[in-house]
């Protein structure tokens, strides 16, 4: 994920991943090259286009990156959600103005990666991932909602 002799954070622009398989090195080409094209792996989507039209090649998708464009851009949570119930198991990267105090709803969303403009402390980040203990709603990850575990 981050290089701890980095200082404790990560560079600008540098990739924050959450999988155990290998970084996708292959550049992201657009949704509408993607379309014209039957051998690219990685796809960008912008926040106005729509994830359901990546559906029917999801199987040869290594890469997914959705962009924010600006953090209250909330868009692109609903993409990786609609992605991730399709069945999408490959990287799905947020990337651009994404906050750190974002990253543990993205991740509930099915984001497994994430290229942020700006630097994020690691420190802050380990954080706000171990907040919560419980959460409320189901979601794209496994955890169990609070009450299905009160009332089984």
């Amino acid at each position: 994920m981050v290089d701890p002799a980095s200082g404790g954070g990560n560079d600008a622009g540098a990739t924050l991943r959450f999988r155990d398989d290998e970084p996708h090195e292959e550049p992201a080409v657009t949704l509408d090259s993607f379309v014209g094209q039957t051998n690219a792996t990685a796809v960008r989507l912008e926040s106005d286009e729509d994830a359901r039209a990546l559906l029917p090649q999801l199987g040869q998708l290594a890469l997914i990156e959705i962009g924010f464009p600006k953090f209250r851009d909330g868009r692109g949570y609903s993409a990786a959600r609609i992605l991730r119930e399709a069945g999408y198991e490959g990287e799905l990267r947020a990337a651009g103005d994404v906050l750190v105090d974002q990253i543990p709803l993205m991740r509930r969303c099915g984001f497994d990666s994430f290229a942020p403009e700006t630097a994020i402390d690691q420190a802050v980040l380990d954080r706000a991932l171990s907040r919560y203990d419980n959460v409320y709603q189901k979601a794209a990850d496994a955890r169990s909602p609070v009450w299905a575990k009160r009332h089984g």
